[in-house]
């Protein structure tokens, strides 16, 4: 009896401990969920789905012995397509975890479901710096950037030069309100002036009068509060307006390598960005990205796409640690884990579910200086990860304690 009460135990706590590898619906699935068709899809889009893949086919394809499968879906922008879209994954797909979603305000949206059910979220694409601060989820991961670092590099850098006033040009939606707030915090902050600030409706194809408006401020800096095709459209009208030639400076505060392709270097040379991520950082980096160029037409990665692979990555291998694929578990694993990838070096999650990783203030070359296809950035300073991010005591977190 005795030797049988003794195996009894034995097995049982064999069964609770990780070795019994929980998995539901006996298979990861994680949905990569982006703009695949607007003003955001070559930030993200099909590159993101590109990179999820390559993240599931260097961990190995499974997972305690589990497979895992990507799936993907357009949200369009759109707050309620994009919560729809979370919804049926979790409820009717078992997606255990969603990644990407750029677009704040769409992300915002995800987030209140994946809040409600325990789902992992992965967040790469958007910058608003709450969903570290009040709006922080114990399953939500940001993982890339946010507006606070983006405006560290770039605001501070560009006063150093002399830039001290500022006119911010403004996506009327959450992300960009979000890089508006956090610049001009930091213009003020050092000693500079906010002439003013003008708000534009997402995917707005004409800038005339905006521009204009900039213009007319007199401001030594126009800071371009906006992303993707916005972003693309307000440089490129910028130039044709001569506001570049007449001594005022374009500031991206939230700038990717698919935008500076986009506008082209001859309007874009001279900006001065920020990113969490550049192809042609090192060896790491440029051997990851040929891969990436491979599978994608030729075109480099953007920090968001690489974000997406690491992101994946680090969330397998939190899997693998704790032995399930249960959402709070795997959350505190990643915490745990150091992150380390292409262009993550030993960096941590922070209880309020920051990456604390390196920044780079980049400055878009000449076409004179680029030398090869995508060549397009000069590397000025690299900002460490606890310089770079909003301490989290300043974050009003609800996870965080004070």
């Amino acid at each position: 009896m005795k030797t049988v009460l003794t195996a009894a135990l034995a097995a049982g706590i064999a069964l609770a401990g990780p070795a019994a590898a929980q998995i539901s619906d006996d298979v990861v699935k994680v949905g990569v969920l982006n703009d695949r068709s607007g003003l955001y899809a070559d930030l993200g889009g099909e590159g993101s789905v590109i990179a999820a893949r390559m993240a599931v086919e260097d961990f190995g394809g499974t997972v305690l012995g589990k497979p895992i499968v990507i799936t993907s879906a357009d949200h369009q922008n759109k707050p309620d397509i994009g919560s729809t879209i979370a919804r049926r994954w979790i409820d009717l797909e078992q997606v255990d975890a969603i990644a990407d979603v750029p677009s704040s305000a769409t992300a915002l949206g995800v987030l209140s479901v994946t809040r409600q059910t325990n789902r992992m979220l992965l967040l790469s694409g958007p910058a608003l710096s709450e969903f570290t601060g009040k709006q922080c989820a114990p399953t939500t991961i940001h993982w890339t950037y946010d507006s606070y670092s983006m405006a560290n590099g770039t605001v501070r850098a560009l006063i150093k030069q002399g830039g001290e006033s500022w006119f911010f040009l403004t996506g009327d939606n959450a992300g960009s309100h979000s890089q508006e707030r956090d610049a001009m915090a930091f213009v003020e902050k050092a000693g500079g002036k906010v002439m003013g600030a003008i708000r534009h409706p997402l995917n707005t194809l004409d800038f005339s009068s905006y521009l204009l408006q900039a213009q007319g401020s007199g401001a030594k800096i126009i800071g371009l509060a906006n992303a993707g095709g916005d972003t693309v459209n307000s440089i490129k009208q910028a130039a044709e307006f001569g506001i570049t030639q007449s001594g005022q400076r374009l500031a991206g505060l939230l700038m990717f390598i698919s935008d500076v392709h986009a506008v082209g270097l001859k309007d874009a040379q001279g900006l001065v960005v920020t990113e969490a991520f550049y192809w042609d950082l090192n060896e790491k980096t440029r051997a990851w990205s040929r891969r990436f160029m491979e599978k994608h037409g030729g075109r480099a990665p953007t920090a968001a796409q690489a974000g997406v692979y690491g992101a994946v990555l680090h969330y397998l291998k939190a899997i693998d640690k704790s032995g399930t694929d249960d959402s709070l578990t795997v959350s505190k694993a990643m915490k745990e884990l150091p992150v380390n990838d292409m262009f993550s070096d030993n960096f941590k999650i922070r209880e309020d579910g920051r990456v604390v990783r390196d920044m780079y203030l980049l400055e878009v070359k000449s076409p004179e200086e680029s030398k090869e296809p995508w060549d397009y950035y000069k590397v000025l300073a690299r900002t460490p990860g606890d310089e770079a991010y909003r301490p989290m005591s300043e974050g009003g977190c609800p996870l965080v304690k004070q």
